[in-house]
């Protein structure tokens, strides 16, 4: 039987109007270019409810009135609860054997590798690791530069702890290789040897931002399963300023169901969901 929105409203601790959902709808694209489906309505509710206890307020509308009228740090706590992190370790593992191979083939120079959503860092994590084997040692010449919007999900990244479950796509050697695995009072938990941490320096980042502070060019880019969350004009700016970012041989990695056909002018797809720039452009200062 379907309930509706009256009588959800009813069952609900607090009210949530139409014109409460659409402020939440264009406060979150205008903060993080999120543009938040109609189907995505109870999600919203279920996550913002624990801000409106959080902070004390009785309402929707009290909330996003106190954060429009001066959010201060709770505009990052509205940020995280609205970001969805699904990631694991080699998810969609065929972008790893093709950057394994396009590192191999640059030798004798440093090189660099971008994650713009490291979410809790599953995918950095991966990353050093096929540097690892790439060159074949613990200390491969390579920086990963790995950040989020999401402020809560980088402490997990940082920390490298994951329950060893969080393993399941990670075969037995890796696991021996690159994690340590915990005893006693951390038994069933797993953590990132430092060689691995060595190699990657996180932070926070919002890609609507009108300028990435970031030190390029990157060989490689992993934008993976971001855009999906943005409208085609916010893709667009999004990606051009992420291009310039690139080194004019450097690969761009998207998510399995993201194509860039509206930026031909920007990326040209050369694989998999995996793209180069379109032409030789400037980089970035």
């Amino acid at each position: 039987m379907d309930i509706d929105a009256p009588e959800r409203n009813a069952l609900r601790e607090f009210s949530f109007t139409d014109r409460d959902f659409a402020r939440v709808r264009a406060l979150i694209h205008a903060r993080a270019g999120i543009s938040l489906a109609d189907s995505k309505r109870d999600m919203v509710y279920s996550r913002l409810s624990r801000r409106l206890r959080a902070t004390g307020r009785t309402s929707f509308a009290a909330y996003l009135d106190a954060l429009e009228a001066d959010g201060g740090d709770e505009w990052e706590a509205f940020t995280n609860a609205l970001t969805t992190n699904l990631t694991s370790f080699f998810r969609e593992a065929h972008h790893f054997d093709t950057l394994a191979a396009h590192l191999r083939a640059r030798p004798g120079r440093r090189l660099r590798i971008w994650c713009c959503a490291a979410s809790t860092g599953e995918e950095p994590w991966t990353l050093a690791l096929t540097a690892c084997e790439a060159f074949n040692t613990l200390a491969p010449p390579v920086e990963i530069l790995a950040t989020d919007i999401d402020t809560a999900v980088l402490q997990t990244a940082v920390r490298g702890v994951y329950p060893l479950e969080r393993l399941k796509g990670v075969s037995p050697e890796r696991q021996k290789r690159f994690f340590q695995r915990g005893a006693g009072a951390n038994a069933g938990l797993c953590r990132v040897k430092p060689e691995l941490r060595a190699l990657v320096r996180f932070a926070q980042l919002n890609l609507l931002a009108p300028r990435y502070e970031v030190d390029g060019p990157f060989d490689a880019i992993f934008c993976r399963n971001v855009m999906i969350y943005f409208d085609k004009p916010t893709q667009r700016e999004v990606l051009t300023r992420l291009v310039p970012h690139m080194a004019d041989d450097g690969l761009f990695f998207a998510g399995h169901s993201e194509s860039f056909f509206h930026a031909a002018d920007l990326l040209t797809l050369t694989g998999h969901t995996v793209y180069r720039r379109a032409g030789a452009g400037g980089r970035a200062a």
